[in-house]
């Protein structure tokens, strides 16, 4: 067994522990984020709104959740690399997003404003949570077995978001079996069951991931948000100096917009056109346990033909994905397509956290991975504003979703020019002297 965890990237307790947190928030993703809340808003909490209208608003929030986040966590990941605070902020966020969850159960008819809100609340919790989360990764391992750790990490997640989201689908369909009196309870417990998956599996991740020492300046520094702001300025101007990092960055900032906003108006974009949600619901579990292999299938590839191929490989697909999704008609489609996502999303994703973590100095983690993480799962502001503004413009969600096409292409065109090796060799030129100086 040991063996086999070492092979896979999780041979130590605190790797185990690290990924485990990505199998706590993967609920949040799946059931909240993908699956379950975006048909309950529409169907239950926006039932007052015309269709459209309904699907544009819940892209507007998705939006504004990532404003907010864009602007905080920056300033929040200075102060952890000055402070060894990493894991409290964590935590922190953490709880935030654990509350917007319990607060959904009181989601009832009509109720479009306080979803939306907590909607917003849940996904700068859960956003939040990740700049640390991924900041602790350079500390935990070297550069030769980051795509390792991370595919694996990517991997836990997608089991993890699927095994709950196989439990509150089996729970919405059939409330009885569970004692609840209807679907509609359900679903609300099942926002409730979230929350508790959440914060029971990221126990590990405080009990046995050390908190990395603040190497920048060489002493514990106090927390300040006044000094967090100034070192936010500096931040871009850091990463220009980390050339390729930051041309992988800016790739990274607009293909990673057209991943996340799929996963996002999935859902709201198949009950627009007619699907059936129990075929939605078992089409994108489908998707997340094909994840699992996928991912560390991802991380074998990466180590024979170089991460940056796989990732453009898995562009390629998500280029057809969204050609093939604006002719989607059927349930059979849209389980084709969720196939589809399901061998490059996690990949995808993994490779580019393990290449970015592999260019930038570890002693910045927490302040470069804040920008980099506003980006990931949550991607940019563009792709949902994108997505509502072409439904508001021509009332069809089909133009909408082919839109997306456009950040794949351009993202493939910025990728291609950036080379890695130099990018990591930098990296460790400037971690050495950090340490030699301090």
């Amino acid at each position: 067994m040991k063996n086999f965890l070492d092979r896979i990237g999780l041979g130590r307790p605190d790797l185990r522990a690290w990924a485990m947190y990505d199998w706590a928030n993967s609920a949040y993703q799946t059931t909240i984020i993908a699956a379950v809340f975006p048909v309950y808003y529409r169907v239950v909490a926006g039932s007052g709104l015309e269709k459209n209208v309904a699907t544009a608003r819940l892209a507007w929030a998705s939006a504004i959740a990532i404003i907010i986040v864009a602007i905080a966590a920056p300033i929040l990941g200075a102060i952890a690399d000055n402070s060894p605070v990493k894991k409290r902020l964590l935590g922190i966020f953490m709880g935030i997003g654990v509350a917007s969850c319990f607060g959904m159960y009181w989601i009832t008819d009509g109720d479009w404003a306080l979803a939306l809100a907590l909607f917003i609340i849940g996904n700068v919790g859960v956003a939040g949570s990740i700049v640390f989360y991924e900041a602790l990764l350079p500390h935990l391992v070297g550069p030769k077995d980051l795509d390792k750790v991370s595919s694996a990490g990517y991997a836990i997640g997608y089991l993890g978001g699927g095994v709950l989201l196989a439990i509150n689908a089996l729970m919405i369909q059939k409330p009885a079996w569970f004692g609840i009196e209807n679907a509609g309870m359900a679903t609300r417990l099942a926002f409730v069951s979230v929350g508790i998956w959440w914060l029971i599996f990221s126990i590990p991740l405080f009990l046995r991931v050390a908190e990395p020492r603040a190497l920048v300046g060489g002493t514990r520094q106090p927390v300040s948000l006044s000094g967090g702001f100034r070192q936010l300025v500096g931040t871009f101007n850091e990463l220009r100096k980390y050339r390729q990092a930051f041309l992988f960055l800016a790739a990274f900032l607009i293909y990673n917009d057209g991943i996340q906003t799929m996963i996002r108006m999935a859902t709201i974009y198949g009950e627009g056109i007619g699907i059936d949600t129990g075929a939605m619901i078992t089409a994108l579990l489908l998707t997340q346990f094909i994840g699992v292999p996928a991912a560390f299938a991802f991380g074998a590839v990466a180590s024979r033909i170089g991460a940056k191929v796989g990732i453009l490989i898995g562009l390629s697909i998500y280029a057809v994905i969204t050609v093939l999704g604006y002719f989607m008609t059927t349930a059979a489609h849209f389980f084709a397509l969720a196939i589809l996502v399901g061998l490059v999303q996690g990949g995808t994703q993994a490779l580019s956290r393990s290449v970015y973590a592999s260019m930038i100095p570890r002693q910045k983690s927490s302040e470069f991975f804040a920008v980099f993480s506003v980006f990931e799962r949550y991607a940019g502001v563009l792709g949902p504003l994108l997505f509502g503004a072409v439904i508001t413009l021509t009332g069809s969600g089909r133009s909408a979703i082919l839109a997306i096409l456009i950040f794949f292409v351009v993202g493939a065109a910025l990728l291609l020019p950036v080379d890695i090796e130099a990018g990591r060799r930098r990296a460790r030129a400037d971690e050495d002297a950090i340490d030699a100086a301090h």
